[in-house]
């Protein structure tokens, strides 16, 4: 329910709650308590309830005793760190660190805080093996129509390994971890890769590696029965994977990467473009 609760003994009437409100849908009262004032405007973000300094406010059933407390530490260090992983041990990773990486992701953040994200996570490797035989086996065979070839051009150097039955597509990993989210999303296409980064740093911060599996997206996009096997819902579209597990290889360093150019605004200059050159920026920000 988009309620507040105030514990008129703590709050000091500050107005944060009512300054760092997402939607703006929250005010005083004639007694100068915070309360909602358009409860369809309220998207259960929770901002409120994170920001009251006296753990005054309580959202719904949501109660600031429950909460933990804000802690920064380092991340730099793991970001810096962070690798992709194609090397992977046969074991299955322990199920408590698995219930950590799930009890993570209610917290990722979504685009008008619109928790409708289904995760498909394969826990056992006897699952992941009968993925992978499958995806093996249905590449083997739609590489030999003709009229597909456009499509599987993609893993066609990787044909005499499939014929092999290397394990291509998932290199070997455990488990797997699939963000999907519904069409009707608001951010449909960004809110999984966003959760997926969050997934990744965490999973490599409990010591496992992972790595982005562009191949295995592809194979979710061409072969519809993936999806059945990984109990995606209807009207739900797979965005990308993530394999994961225990790592077969440890790094010592960092690298060091070339950087990205940055632009630094620090004052606008204004320029009159050509329609030209408009209609082209137009048309470059809607390819892919």
């Amino acid at each position: 329910m988009k309620t507040i609760t105030i514990d008129k003994t703590k709050c000091t009437h500050c107005g944060l709650c009512i300054s760092d409100c997402t939607t703006g849908c929250i005010d005083f009262d004639s007694e100068n308590f915070p309360k909602i004032v358009d409860e369809k405007r309220c998207i259960s973000c929770q901002h409120c309830l994170a920001i009251c300094p006296t753990g005054a406010l309580s959202f719904g059933d949501k109660h600031p005793n429950d909460s933990q407390a804000v802690e920064y530490s380092d991340i730099l260090g793991l970001i810096k760190s962070r690798r992709s992983v194609r090397q992977y041990g046969e074991d299955e990773i322990a199920p408590e660190i698995m219930d950590k990486l799930k009890q993570m992701l209610p917290y990722v953040p979504t685009g008008c805080n619109n928790h409708s994200l289904h995760f498909s996570i394969v826990e056992k490797k006897s699952a992941m093996d009968e993925i992978r035989k499958k995806v093996n086996d249905l590449l083997i065979k739609t590489m030999s129509y003709k009229a597909l070839s456009p499509i599987m051009n993609k893993f066609s150097r990787y044909k005499d390994a499939f014929l092999k039955g290397e394990d291509v597509i998932f290199r070997g990993a455990p488990h797997m971890i699939v963000a999907s989210s519904p069409l009707s999303a608001p951010c449909a296409n960004v809110d999984p890769i966003i959760a997926l980064s969050y997934f990744e740093l965490y999973a490599q911060h409990l010591g496992l590696g992972t790595c982005w599996c562009g191949f295995a997206q592809a194979c979710l996009k061409i072969f519809p029965e993936l999806c059945e096997m990984l109990e995606i819902p209807p009207g739900y579209k797979p965005v990308y994977v993530m394999l994961f597990g225990n790592p077969k290889v440890k790094y010592q360093r960092t690298v060091q990467p070339e950087p990205y150019s940055i632009s630094e605004i620090k004052e606008i200059h204004k320029k009159d473009s050509c329609v030209f050159c408009k209609i082209k920026r137009f048309v470059t920000n809607f390819l892919r």
